[in-house]
């Protein structure tokens, strides 16, 4: 992406590049904020990588430009992270400044730099066990993804593409970054209303969004107050959590003239497998085929892939064994469970870090979780397994009920019995009236909803 940025923020360019919050910020002026923020990279340590301290706006969106042209690796962690983690992470990534969106700096304890040629974001983890792990994303492997993805969903000059995603999340690589590389409209949501959904709303309905790439809450949010439809949106993209069959079967309503594609990845590799999602259909969405370029293996039901965008590793080199050298190729061990169908379409079945022994049989709680979801009175559901000095786990399941439906524990033990073997039936069930708490990139909570029952 550097070497096309002079391209990207062309000087004599009038057109919009970002909206947020109403305002417009057009390529020219992105160009002047990105200019200043180069101007105080230029007073920072040279050959050291730098720590952006940034949320979602367009002064950080420049601040981000600024580290590409520099061609200065640069550290993207969650804005809500910790103090203690923040400051591990910035020693581990060698990282002497802290750079904010407001253009002031700290000067940060840091270790030596590690080997970080040809380097550009690094990206991190989400950090469930413990601190998050940093992703060193090489230029080329951004470059090699927004071509990918510009080819993919059509994003060209003038294309609106709408952004929910924080800045430090993998899904800006599309939303943001390939859309400002080819000269697109970026329609940036406010991460401090990003669940907002009367807000949200208005967002997206101020702007002849044409792309929509987003996490199924985004969705739910969008829909609790849409009464319309958006007749210029032509790609809906799920991603990040797996769509509810019963929120994926009212999108056409309100995106008539939308291709639905669901697409999976991980930060480490980027996406790997898409998928055309059929609205019609009551069973959870595969996660898809290998998309060009990506080869993928099966090894125990875990999925290996290999992606033209891909990390070849964790900055923390006691991590290594993630990655595998088959063939000559470098696998990723995603962690997920899949199966094929005899068409060779991938399907999740969860974590292998989630498998837990209920009365000694090896059990996932998100296959429960799936069951559950495809019964009609459910909206969402999160399958707990909770310590028990008998069963060793016990499933304790949260259930938002879809519309003013109010589904009973017998029933949904009932539903779960025709569909799954007997420990894996929730010994607990219990109505969840609320939303599920979300980490920041917009996935279940699992933690907090955990800490809160056992």
């Amino acid at each position: 992406m550097g070497d096309h940025l002079a391209a990207l923020l062309d000087p004599l360019a009038n057109g919009t590049a970002l909206s947020f919050n109403g305002v417009n910020v057009s390529y020219r002026e992105l160009r002047a904020l990105a200019d200043r923020a180069a101007r105080t990279l230029d007073r920072l340590p040279p050959e050291r990588p730098v720590a952006l301290a940034v949320g979602k706006s367009p002064e950080a969106v420049a601040v981000v430009l600024a580290c590409w042209a520099s061609g200065r690796p640069f550290l993207l962690p969650p804005a809500d992270l910790g103090t203690d983690a923040r400051a591990a992470l910035h020693r581990q990534a060698g990282c002497a400044s802290v750079l904010r969106a407001d253009l002031s700096v700290e000067r940060t304890e840091s270790d030596e730099a590690p080997e970080l040629a040809g380097v550009g974001p690094m990206l991190t983890t989400s950090g469930s066990t413990g601190l998050p792990k940093i992703v060193p994303l090489p230029r080329t492997a951004v470059d090699a993804f927004t071509d990918w993805a510009a080819d993919a969903f059509g994003v060209d000059e003038g294309t609106v593409v709408f952004n929910y995603a924080p800045l430090n999340f993998d899904l800006c690589l599309l939303d943001v970054w390939t859309t400002l590389r080819r000269g697109g409209q970026v329609v940036l949501v406010d991460q401090d209303r990003a669940l907002d959904s009367r807000y949200l709303l208005r967002a997206f309905a101020g702007a002849d969004v044409e792309v929509v790439q987003a996490v199924p809450l985004f969705f739910r949010r969008l829909l609790e107050n849409a009464d319309g439809v958006f007749p210029t949106v032509r790609e809906v993209v799920h991603t990040g959590d797996a769509m509810p069959p019963g929120l994926l079967a009212r999108l056409p309503a309100v995106f008539p003239k939308a291709r639905l594609r669901n697409v999976y990845g991980c930060t480490e590799t980027n996406d790997s497998l898409i998928h055309d999602s059929d609205p019609t259909s009551d069973q959870p969405t595969p996660v898809g085929s290998p998309i060009d370029g990506v080869l993928v293996r099966v090894d125990a039901g875990e999925l290996l892939v290999s992606t033209p965008f891909q990390a070849g590793r964790y900055l923390d080199a006691d991590l290594a064994d993630r990655w595998v050298e088959l063939d000559g190729r470098t696998y990723f061990r995603t962690g997920d469970l899949v199966r094929q169908d005899e068409r060779g379409v991938l399907h999740l079945d969860g974590r292998a870090d989630h498998q837990v022994k209920v009365r000694g049989v090896r059990t996932n709680p998100q296959q429960v979780e799936q069951a559950l979801l495809a019964h009609p009175e459910v909206a969402d559901a999160v399958v707990l397994a909770i310590p028990d000095e008998e069963a060793g786990y016990r499933l304790h399941a949260l259930v938002r009920p879809a519309g003013n439906t109010r589904p009973n524990s017998l029933s949904l033990r009932s539903h779960c019995a025709r569909l799954l073997p007997r420990t894996a039936i929730p010994s607990t069930v219990e109505l969840f009236g609320a939303e599920f708490p979300r980490t920041s990139t917009g996935k279940v909570d699992r933690k907090k909803l955990l800490a809160e029952r056992v």
